[in-house]
C-alpha cells in the first residue's frame, strides 16, 4: 500500500541541495533589493522613469505626505522631490532581508536651495517584492515634524515649544 508522504508527515523528494521556499524568496528578494539600492542611490530628475520597471503597476506607496497606488504616481512623487529639493541624494545606511520583504534605513539628503546648507532626513522603508522581483509595497517611515516642520523658523519654534512640553521628565 502506497502511502502520502504529506500524510505521514514526510516530505515530498526534492534534491537535497534545493534551497527551502523561505531561502529561494530570501535570496530574490536579496537580488531585488540590491536593484533598488541601485536605483535610488543613483536617482536623478531624469532618472525617475526607471521607477515603473522597479515597481508593480499597482504598487502601494505611502509616506508621511503620501498615500498612492501604482508605478506612475509612485514616478510622479519622486519627481515632485527633485522639484522641489536641490540636489537631495539617498544615502543607504542598513539593510535586512525576510522573505518577500527587506527594510532599509536611509539618509536623504538635499538642499532647499543651491548654496543654502545640507539638510537630512533620516528614515526607514519596508519594501515587499512580488514573484517578479518588483516592489508591490514601500512604506516609509520618518520623522516629518522633527525633521522637517521644526528646521522651519515660525513653525519650527511652535513646534519644539509643544515637544517640550509632552516631554516625560
Amino acid at each position: 500500500m502506497a502511502t502520502d508522504p504529506a500524510a505521514s508527515g514526510a516530505s515530498a523528494a526534492t534534491p537535497a541541495d534545493a534551497p527551502a521556499p523561505a531561502a529561494q524568496a530570501t535570496a530574490g528578494t536579496r537580488a531585488a533589493l540590491a536593484r533598488i539600492e541601485a536605483l535610488y542611490a543613483g536617482l536623478a530628475p531624469e532618472g525617475t522613469g526607471a521607477l515603473r520597471d522597479a515597481y508593480s503597476a499597482d504598487a502601494y506607496f505611502r509616506d508621511p505626505f503620501n498615500e498612492v497606488r501604482g508605478a506612475a504616481a509612485i514616478e510622479r512623487i519622486f519627481s515632485h522631490m527633485f522639484d522641489q529639493l536641490h540636489a537631495p541624494r539617498f544615502v543607504i545606511l542598513e539593510r535586512a532581508v525576510d522573505g518577500d520583504t527587506a527594510w532599509l534605513t536611509w539618509d536623504l539628503e538635499y538642499r532647499l536651495k543651491p548654496g543654502q546648507p545640507v539638510r537630512r532626513i533620516h528614515g526607514a522603508s519596508q519594501l515587499r517584492f512580488d514573484g517578479d522581483g518588483c516592489v508591490c509595497h514601500h512604506r516609509d517611515y520618518w520623522d516629518a515634524a522633527g525633521e522637517l516642520y521644526e528646521t522651519l523658523p515660525l513653525l519650527g519654534s511652535v513646534l519644539r515649544l509643544i515637544r517640550g512640553r509632552l516631554r516625560a521628565r
